[in-house]
């Protein structure tokens, strides 16, 4: 189910966000090779055992790379949805 729509996603290149321990999903679904992303700081290790960049932000602040965008934290989620907008081509005004 949810590890084949995730790899999905990433085969199509199609948005995805991830934050805090969801970026354990994308670790299992094995697509995470170069991408640069963050998690809780405690998933830091699972990113670069799935061949991942970790990075550490703040908890209020997200990363994007390429189709997806992640945060630390639910501190994140003005950040992170700001980013997945821009990935879904909305435009608020």
């Amino acid at each position: 189910g949810v590890i084949l729509a995730t790899k999905y996603f990433f085969a199509n290149n199609l948005p995805v966000a991830a934050i805090c321990h969801g970026i354990q999903i994308l670790t299992v679904a094995e697509v995470l090779q170069g991408k640069t992303l963050t998690a809780y700081p405690a998933v830091g290790p699972d990113i670069k055992l799935a061949g991942g960049i970790y990075k550490e932000i703040n908890a209020n602040e997200a990363i994007t790379d390429g189709n997806l965008t992640t945060s630390p934290a639910w501190p994140g989620h003005p950040a992170i949805l700001k980013e997945f907008y821009k990935l879904l081509g909305i435009v608020i005004s």
